[in-house]
């Protein structure tokens, strides 16, 4: 689950999305300020809006990605069942830009200029498919997890490129938007002070 809030971008409404839909085609049920946002083929619940926010939240930022809190879910919980929801919203507080360990690096069977890697990242290992000619077995990495947002504002989702799974990112100082970052293509190499699977701090 994500959160967003732009006051200046789209007014005052905090966009709640349990996951990034492709499918345009949605319902929605409304009770006053909560509106409750379902796709139309699986039926399922993808989001909640809502309006006039800041009447019952205080942020902390008034532009982007909001942090997530037991404090904050626990409120919204209560927002959405007094307005007549009775879904109840779960987060999971797992941090998604972590430190990774290349354990493994192929070549890419259909791509030339991909490479799969087996990325080590604390509790479990991903298969990620990296387009950066620099990465290299037994590198210590930024790892964008699923669900993780970048600054960009692109969220990570399950990807297949050229028919091989993806399960998050190998990310460049640029995309992490660093400062200082260069402007050559290739992705972020961190020392040996670095812990596998801590939280990356940016």
């Amino acid at each position: 689950m994500n959160i967003f809030y732009n006051k200046e971008g789209i007014g005052d409404t905090m966009l709640i999305s349990f996951k990034p839909v492709n499918n345009e085609n949605f319902t929605y049920e409304k009770n006053e300020d909560v509106v409750k946002i379902i796709c139309s083929e699986t039926k399922e619940t993808v989001g909640y809006n809502l309006f006039n926010a800041s009447k019952y939240v205080t942020f902390t930022t008034e532009r982007g990605q909001v942090q997530l809190t037991e404090e904050l879910v626990n409120s919204l919980n209560n927002i959405i069942n007094n307005h007549g929801f009775n879904e109840k919203l779960e987060a999971d507080f797992s941090p998604k830009f972590v430190v990774g360990f290349v354990k493994e690096k192929e070549k890419h069977p259909q791509a030339d200029k991909l490479s799969v890697c087996q990325v080590d990242v604390g509790e479990e290992t991903l298969q990620i498919v990296c387009g950066a000619p620099n990465v290299d077995k037994g590198q210590k990495v930024v790892v964008a997890k699923l669900g993780a947002v970048m600054p960009s504002g692109v969220v990570i989702q399950p990807a297949e490129l050229r028919g091989i799974p993806s399960q998050g990112m190998i990310c460049s100082a640029r995309e992490l938007e660093l400062p200082n970052a260069p402007k050559e293509k290739g992705i972020l190499v961190l020392d040996d002070t670095y812990t596998v699977g801590q939280k990356f701090e940016f």
